[in-house]
């Protein structure tokens, strides 16, 4: 599956391998990523597809604001990626 903004992601290397983050622009080779604590909107994380993995296509007010473009602030990524950590947590 294509990765496109506003989708949640899992880095597959680095430093941050393993943690998730999401999507808010791409190039087709790089995606830009965020989580609201590492990695906050104002100073994105610039990382090759390749090194992503897709966990998700988000349906939350959080990646509504995201797809259209609205302002989202960094508490509101974090919790709204501390829902899907732990949705994923439950489900394994």
């Amino acid at each position: 599956m294509e990765i496109e903004k506003a989708d949640v992601v899992r880095s597959l290397a680095g430093r941050d391998a393993g943690e998730l983050f999401y999507v808010i622009s791409t190039d087709g080779r790089y995606a830009r990523i965020v989580n609201g604590r590492d990695r906050r909107t104002d100073r994105p994380k610039k990382k090759k597809l390749r090194h992503l993995e897709f966990v998700e296509r988000g349906r939350g007010r959080t990646d509504e604001k995201l797809r259209q473009g609205e302002r989202v602030t960094n508490s509101e990524l974090r919790r709204a990626l501390a829902e899907k950590n732990g949705q994923e947590k439950k489900e394994v």
